[in-house]
């Protein structure tokens, strides 16, 4: 009985610490969310929020990186719904998308758009993709990301060059997945972390652009690859 308590203990324990390793929202974050400003509308849903703007017939729903506070991304999605793809940004079970890869259809079942898209970073990309691989949906979008099972989708990959996290032997290993080669964008200067809010990220290179630059690239590929 001690051994298994103590066994109980050490679990406890590490599970405790690897939460506590988590990355928060910066407060940039929460200042736009307090804020938005523009045509952009924040509300809460069932499962995270709704990035609300002038568009009313194409929606994203967006799974975040592992680890990482959800609200982290709200500045990058929020500049997507003031050009008119609205975003659902999913708030997922101890900030690890695996824990919720199928969030998308209690989000798709309740609204009603003409186009939806999922897409997310990282840890959320790979998990966004195994959704959009059983599921019918417009598009693919990949923030640092790869595949883990078939995707028939049409499908876009962003990355940074000075990414440090990103393993290029899965993204490369990713490709047979597609059964439509994907576009790929690649962001000069751009790393890992500063597709959200949340700081530097252990690992990372340090990029040779702004964040803000690196986000409004990255927004303006979605857009070209949403429209096309």
């Amino acid at each position: 009985l001690r051994a298994a308590a103590l066994v109980l203990i050490v679990l406890a324990a590490g599970c405790a610490a690897y939460v506590m390793n988590d990355y928060p929202a910066s407060e940039d974050a929460f200042a736009y969310l307090n804020d938005p400003g523009g045509n952009v509308a924040v509300t809460e849903t069932g499962d995270g929020l709704l990035l609300d703007g002038p568009g009313t017939d194409t929606a994203l729903i967006f799974y975040p990186g592992g680890k990482v506070e959800y609200t982290a991304y709200a500045p990058l999605l929020g500049r997507l719904a003031e050009s008119g793809v609205d975003c659902f940004l999913v708030k997922m079970p101890g900030n690890l998308a695996i824990f919720g890869v199928d969030k998308a259809s209690g989000i798709m079942t309740q609204y009603d758009y003409d186009h939806w898209y999922i897409g997310g970073h990282s840890l959320g990309g790979v998990m966004a993709a195994s959704f959009a691989g059983k599921n019918d949906l417009d598009g693919l979008i990949l923030l640092a990301a790869y595949p883990a099972a078939e995707v028939d989708e049409r499908s876009i990959e962003i990355w940074g060059s000075e990414d440090g996290v990103l393993d290029p032997q899965k993204l490369a290993e990713g490709d047979p997945y597609f059964e439509t080669a994907p576009e790929k964008v690649i962001l000069d200067g751009g790393n890992h972390a500063q597709f959200g809010n949340y700081g530097e990220q252990k690992g990372d290179k340090k990029a040779l652009i702004t964040r803000e630059e690196q986000q409004a690239e990255t927004v303006k590929a979605i857009l070209a690859f949403t429209e096309e």
